[in-house]
């Protein structure tokens, strides 16, 4: 399906050169002389390499559909991940560095969202938040109030964070999984 280069988006699949690409994030330049144009990292499908490109807003592009389809997440196998498909068991290998620096936020059973283009994998969504436990916090510094600033935290997946003050190790927080941003302490 074709669409004009001002139309595309992170996430969507691409067709350039004779080969697949999912876009990782676009930028409008609009410089001070001359058409506004689009920059668009992206990255190749089959070989995982990375380029950008730049487009005039009024050129035409070739998106393909995708199709989403949920699974859960079973477990790792080397650089692939295992996932079941809930509604026919059956097993599909993914290519784990698919989902890049959310990696570590993949939990056992979970379910994830796959895009798929012609039964290909393109990327891979996790649901929005986690809940995970914090193995590691400063302590609070005396006189800090709960209006200042975050301190540095350990998560028990090994990623960092900033949380506020009254959080203690051994607490568990809900975390953004695409930011790996605070939310709220852990209800129950």
């Amino acid at each position: 399906m074709k669409q004009q280069a001002n139309l595309i988006r992170a996430g969507q699949v691409i067709e350039h050169d004779g080969r697949r690409w999912t876009v990782l994030k676009q930028q409008i330049i609009s410089p001070g002389k001359g058409g506004a144009f689009i920059q668009v990292d992206m990255r190749d499908l089959k070989t995982g390499n990375k380029t950008n490109e730049r487009w005039r807003t009024a050129d035409t592009v070739e998106r393909l559909m995708t199709e989403e389809k949920e699974y859960t997440y079973s477990y790792q196998d080397g650089t692939n991940l295992v996932l079941m498909d809930p509604e026919t068991f059956e097993q599909a290998l993914i290519p784990a560095d698919i989902l890049g620096e959310q990696l570590p936020f993949l939990q056992d059973n979970m379910t994830v969202i796959v895009d798929l283009v012609e039964g290909d994998p393109v990327a891979m969504h996790l649901p929005a938040m986690v809940t995970l436990q914090i193995v590691e916090a400063d302590p609070v510094t005396k006189g800090q109030t709960a209006t200042s600033s975050y301190k540095p935290a350990k998560l028990s997946n090994g990623v960092k964070t900033m949380v506020p003050p009254f959080i203690e190790t051994g607490e568990r927080i809900v975390v953004r999984t695409d930011d790996s941003t605070y939310v709220e302490r852990a209800k129950g």
